[in-house]
């Protein structure tokens, strides 16, 4: 970082500044100090400035490698044993546990993200198309997310930006009129939890497609680098951290974690209400520190539950 000044008439004009380049790109970082500035006050006023300028770059540089370092052999070695104990075989479940699956996955997929419909209500509006006295924003994304999961069972699709964006179509089609339609200009995310604490801020919307170009590039130089495991926990974390979309990435993300599982003949996972302090715990270590251990233990402790649930 380094100062630059700028005469303006008789008066001198003090700003910090910072170039990141990206690729062939140089974003520009520049802060306003103040004019006739003092050294001591300049010195005091960039300290204050340097800081708000390493939160903007933090939000910038959230993805080149997602992971930012390469997994050990032995790393690989210990997740693939891991992939080796999951208590459910894809191809042994039958289309009527496929349905219970559905019924547990949207319930709770929806549940985490505020839906009142009880699992009962699901089961009911998804097999017997019976309608509860319920939200109808919440009954539609009950369809929604039942459709978008039969859609992943039956594409050969793994991952891109337009079948991100066709899951979030075919979820919200009926319940947001944004639905299929990255953030436009202007609309930034920030989650916030109960006591309105932020918990986390959405990638910056001018960068949202190439993030999102970044980490399909991400998948398809690893999808056979690494076990299923680490790519679906790699894509659904780093997806939470860009957070495309107005509203409905949570969704989106999961389901996106389930094509990638899928697609690498794993069982699909479910990510229960119940887990939902745990499941945000380990996104935040991922986005802070790159973490990938919670995640994946999270995901083999939602195997063994699931085990019980669906047998």
């Amino acid at each position: 970082m380094h100062i630059e000044k700028r005469k303006v008439g008789k008066k001198i004009k003090y700003y910090l500044a910072h170039s990141y380049r990206e690729g062939l790109k140089v974003h520009k970082f520049r802060r306003y100090l103040g004019q006739d500035l003092k050294p001591e006050k300049l010195e005091e006023r960039r300290k204050i400035a340097e800081k708000f300028i390493l939160e903007e770059i933090h939000k910038y540089k959230i993805i080149k490698n997602p992971l930012d370092f390469e997994l050990s052999k032995e790393e690989v070695e210990s997740i693939k044993n891991l992939e080796s104990e999951i208590p459910i075989k894809i191809a042994h479940l039958s289309e009527k546990e496929w349905v219970l699956f559905l019924e547990i996955f949207t319930y709770n997929t929806n549940a985490i993200e505020g839906s009142k419909l009880s699992q009962k209500e699901v089961k009911d509006i998804l097999e017997e198309d019976k309608w509860p006295d319920k939200s109808k924003e919440d009954i539609a994304e009950a369809y929604g997310v039942d459709e978008a999961i039969r859609f992943i069972r039956k594409t050969k699709e793994h991952i891109s930006i337009e079948l991100i964006q066709k899951i979030h179509r075919i979820v919200f089609r009926n319940s947001k009129n944004f639905a299929g339609q990255l953030r436009k200009k202007g609309e930034e995310v920030v989650v916030v939890d109960s006591s309105r604490r932020i918990i986390h801020e959405g990638a910056p919307q001018q960068r949202v497609r190439y993030l999102l170009k970044e980490l399909v590039e991400w998948y398809n130089k690893n999808k056979t680098k690494y076990p299923a495991l680490v790519l679906g926990a790699v894509v659904h974390n780093q997806f939470e951290n860009i957070h495309p979309f107005l509203d409905g990435n949570g969704r989106v993300g999961r389901i996106l974690l389930n094509n990638i599982l899928i697609k690498h003949k794993l069982p699909p996972i479910n990510i229960g209400m119940k887990n939902r302090a745990q499941y945000y715990a380990s996104l935040q270590e991922y986005e802070f520190n790159h973490n990938l251990k919670p995640t994946i233990e999270l995901l083999m402790k939602e195997y063994r539950e699931l085990k019980k649930k669906l047998f």
